[in-house]
């Protein structure tokens, strides 16, 4: 647990990264977000498409 504390004081995982590494983060989320959304919407094209 010592070691995951840092510079800043804090065991919290998000103060102890660099900016970029925040920032690589939310953009894989983002990524699996519009990922998924973008399967549901082929999905609905699907089943729109068969009626």
């Amino acid at each position: 647990m010592h070691e995951e504390l840092n510079k800043s004081g804090s065991l919290k995982a998000y103060e102890n990264r660099t900016p970029e590494e925040n920032r690589r983060i939310e953009l894989e989320k983002e990524n699996r977000q519009l990922k998924m959304e973008n399967d549901i919407l082929k999905q609905a094209a699907l089943i729109m498409a068969r009626k």
